[in-house]
């Protein structure tokens, strides 16, 4: 297969950015995606040109990192599946791929496809934990949770943070990726005794990051690799409803993360 790539090529954060066209020739059908691009890096580099900086790590679906825009959506066009997991064969002869970095004001480009996604760190630092001392780990079985809750909290937890749901997303809203780390936890029962706080301290972080609102416009849900369903977001609202109500209020510092 030969291709032709659109690839956005950005020095840093602070330098403009622009799209520059390269060409991939003698492609496998059986490459990954980021086999091919590593195919053109290679290329690049017998060319003496700085190659392609893009974000990867186990290459196997499980982390998260490869995030990028191809043809305008979050990971490419299959559903359900990683950039990593996307192959060549997803492509004919003669394509031409465009290849962007996330879109979203809270994710700042570092170098071409890479971006900055620790706003998703502070978002899990300000509640996606247990802070109750539990002592040494219980038996698997001492403490019984529902099959049907059970298998909702590991869904949620499928989550891998990718941030596909926030690049798919008009508002560039972030919901989905904290409804799911909030939900993982609410779901058991070690994580009711913190749950409407922790949802208050998640979404003031998470707003104060400067992710946007959700609208329920469902690409977010639509584009994630693991099909978190937009229930969970749902569940959040019912949370922070119900925290309205008892009168929590967030205990994060939201000013410091802010800037």
């Amino acid at each position: 297969m030969n291709l032709t790539l659109k690839v956005w090529r950005q020095k840093n954060g602070k330098t403009p950015g622009e799209f520059k066209t390269y060409q991939a020739d003698h492609v496998s059908p059986d490459m990954s995606f980021l086999e091919m691009l590593d195919v053109v890096n290679q290329d690049l580099i017998m060319k003496g040109v700085e190659p392609i900086a893009f974000d990867h790590d186990c290459r196997e679906g499980i982390c998260g990192m490869c995030s990028l825009m191809i043809n305008g959506v979050a990971h490419g066009p299959k559903e359900a599946i990683t950039t990593c997991q996307l192959h060549m064969r997803s492509f004919s002869e003669g394509d031409t791929i465009t290849i962007e970095p996330w879109r979203a004001r809270p994710f700042a480009i570092i170098k071409d496809l890479v971006t900055d996604r620790s706003s998703f760190d502070r978002i899990i630092q300000a509640g996606g934990f247990i802070s109750a001392s539990t002592g040494s780990a219980p038996d698997g079985n001492s403490i019984p949770v529902a099959k049907t809750d059970a298998d909702k909290a590991m869904d949620a937890a499928a989550c891998i943070g990718c941030g596909a749901c926030v690049a798919a997303c008009p508002n560039g809203s972030a919901m989905l990726f904290t409804a799911a780390k909030v939900a993982h936890l609410g779901f058991l029962p070690q994580g009711q005794t913190e749950r409407h706080q922790r949802v208050l301290n998640m979404i003031a972080v998470h707003d104060a990051e400067g992710f946007g609102n959700c609208t329920n416009i469902g690409e977010c849900s639509a584009v994630c690799p693991k099909e978190i369903s937009l229930d969970t977001i749902a569940r959040l609202n019912r949370d922070l409803v119900v925290a309205a109500l008892k009168g929590i209020e967030p205990t994060v510092n939201v000013e410091a993360k802010a800037g």
